[in-house]
């Protein structure tokens, strides 16, 4: 209990977001709201003779994830 109290509060301040699937757990960074740079926006658009999106700094971090193994059913039998 206390460490999904933890968990929770880590995701609702930090910067960090969080996916579950049966297959994974997967923890992907967050623009971060107090960057003076893009002011928690995550990036900016560039313009001139060729414009684009630009990421922050803030934002650029590695995914975190956990691999879970999968539901193995255990069989009497051989399969064929």
């Amino acid at each position: 209990m206390t460490a999904a109290a933890a968990a929770a509060l880590v995701l609702k301040y930090g910067a960090w977001e969080l996916d579950v699937s049966r297959h994974a757990i997967r923890l992907s960074p967050r623009p971060r709201p107090g960057c003076p740079d893009c002011r928690g926006a995550g990036g900016w658009w560039s313009d001139g003779m060729y414009p684009g999106g630009e990421i922050c700094w803030c934002w650029d971090g590695p995914v975190r994830t956990l691999r879970l193994l999968p539901h193995q059913a255990g069989y009497d039998e051989t399969p064929f």
